[in-house]
């Protein structure tokens, strides 16, 4: 199958790209490598990985021309980078999709990486049919593309919940990369709203989640899917004391309210009903991020999702 991956010297894109090409198929890595490129160099000799330097705000038809299937992942992510410039996420995160929505064959499918994190804080358990109020402008972008792509007959949209983990192009402002981080660099850790609960799930499910949809495209064709596992439900002071069951460091309870309100459960019967599981727990992901935070240091912390 031929593959285009937009975002794919991402976080989650990089990895994806590396998953694609060992089952075999032909993928185009699409990126505008604002981050460099040192993620992908790796993939640089697979001969059936083409690379594209090019922003999304810039497609044409023929940069989609040849592809049986778009993944969708470039984008604006995270509360704080789409508050630092709220038009570059409208644009990007919103417009740009609607620009590759328009674009496409009727026969070429889509898969769009949306986030659990347009829940917000919910009442109720939130599985795919419920209101939804996105509590920031990042959540409210994603909320508005997903529905665009949805527009698209032959679609899937994916809302996942928080990723940790380690990838070649690291993001160590996700939550629980954060609280690694700040563990063996700083010794200490501010948890503001450290009763909050969302469900979490490693980057390695989430790339699983992707080639789920790939393979049972047939059977989740015009769905929107919550992507994790109800038992990696935590609090923020709950991933604090698991990360301190491996290290000693100070954890300071804040009692300052949280800019960045998520506090819901979410339901995955839906995908899980289909065949889909988590294979990673949160423990796998402690313990190779302390491997990581051992010698890798970051050289720009913009703020934690």
């Amino acid at each position: 199958m031929k593959i285009l991956v937009t975002g794919g010297a991402g976080y989650k894109g990089v990895v994806l790209v590396a998953e694609l090409l060992q089952r075999g198929h032909e993928v185009t890595l699409m990126d505008n490598f604002i981050y460099g490129y040192h993620s992908v160099l790796h993939l640089v000799p697979e001969p059936k990985l083409k690379i594209r330097q090019l922003d999304i705000r810039n497609l044409t038809a023929s940069d989609l021309a040849g592809a049986d299937t778009v993944i969708h992942l470039a984008g604006i992510s995270g509360m704080p980078a789409c508050a630092a410039n709220p038009h570059s996420a409208e644009v990007i995160n919103v417009q740009a999709t609607r620009r590759l929505v328009s674009l496409l064959g009727k026969e070429q499918l889509l898969i769009y990486a949306s986030t659990t994190s347009i829940y917000g804080a919910a009442l109720q358990e939130c599985d795919e049919t419920i209101a939804v109020q996105p509590p920031s402008l990042y959540a409210k972008t994603k909320y508005e593309a997903e529905h665009l792509v949805m527009e698209h007959a032959n679609a899937i949209s994916l809302r996942f919940a928080t990723i940790f983990g380690v990838s070649p192009r690291m993001r160590a402002d996700l939550l629980v990369n954060d609280f690694a981080y700040k563990a063996v660099n700083e010794r200490s850790l501010v948890i503001f709203g450290s009763r909050s609960k969302r469900t979490f799930m490693h980057l390695r499910d989430a790339v699983a989640g992707y080639l789920f949809a790939l393979e049972n495209a047939q059977a989740m064709r015009g769905g929107i899917f919550n992507v994790g596992d109800e038992r990696l439900n935590f609090s923020k002071k709950d991933i604090a004391c698991a990360i301190r069951q491996h290290l000693d460091f100070e954890i300071v309870d804040s009692s300052l309210p949280d800019l960045d309100v998520r506090d819901f459960l979410v339901s995955f019967a839906k995908i899980r009903a289909l065949g889909y599981t988590v294979r990673h727990s949160l423990e796998d992901g402690i313990r190779e991020l302390l491997k990581l935070y051992g010698f890798y240091k970051v050289h720009s912390h913009f703020g934690v999702i």
